[in-house]
């Protein structure tokens, strides 16, 4: 009977996710009440308080899901010893692009994300978000500045900037290819891409400024 209890509920959960990418793709997020998504659901209030706390936590949880098997490849990437690091951030970069292309629900997350989501002080999660941020623009610079170790980038190479420039360029490329998904082949071309931005960073990286 317990057994049984937890599979209902994570059914539930599930359930409750899968409304809340519906609800809030077609909605927005601010737009959106909990009962909104308990009704697309076929549940009640009451099971969505169960699982999550307020819509803050519903988000969270809708984003992790989405966000886990990527994190997943990504963490694998990089920890992979003795590979060149210049390879590392192409793989990352390249496997990005190919996931928001292939996974469906990657790709309507972060349509929510860029384009159904306010940043209202009532979702508390973009707090967190800029936590994960910091963390991922973190272990994107340690990888430049093993670049730079390995001389494949000068030693004056600023690569704060750098990283900057790449996730920026990143965000950008599916920002703006959620808008028009049938305007190009992002899966065919994400090679294509992240090989143009690192051409011109290793032909003219941005290099820190002498305080004199």
């Amino acid at each position: 009977m317990v057994r049984r209890t937890k599979e209902e509920a994570q059914e539930t959960y599930v359930a409750l996710l899968d409304a809340a990418e519906h609800v809030f793709s077609e909605k927005g997020v601010t737009k959106t009440t909990l009962s909104d998504v308990a009704s697309a659901a076929g549940l009640t209030r009451g099971a969505i308080y169960w699982h999550f706390k307020d819509k803050t936590a519903l988000f969270q949880a809708m984003c992790d899901r989405a966000f886990l098997p990527m994190d997943a490849l990504l963490n694998e990437i990089i920890s992979t010893p003795g590979k060149d690091p210049l390879i590392v951030l192409h793989q990352m970069s390249v496997h990005l692009l190919k996931q928001v292309a292939n996974d469906t629900r990657q790709r309507k997350v972060f349509d929510i994300i860029f384009h159904r989501c306010e940043k209202t002080q009532e979702m508390a999660f973009f707090a967190l978000e800029q936590e994960k941020r910091a963390e991922c623009l973190s272990r994107m610079e340690a990888i430049l500045q093993e670049c730079v170790k390995q001389n494949i980038l000068p030693a004056k190479t600023d690569t704060w900037i750098a990283m900057q420039a790449i996730h920026s360029y990143l965000v950008g490329l599916i920002h703006e290819w959620l808008l028009d998904t049938n305007g190009y082949d992002l899966e065919q071309h994400a090679e294509a891409m992240i090989d143009l931005f690192l051409a011109g960073l290793l032909a003219r990286p941005p290099l820190k400024r002498s305080l004199s």
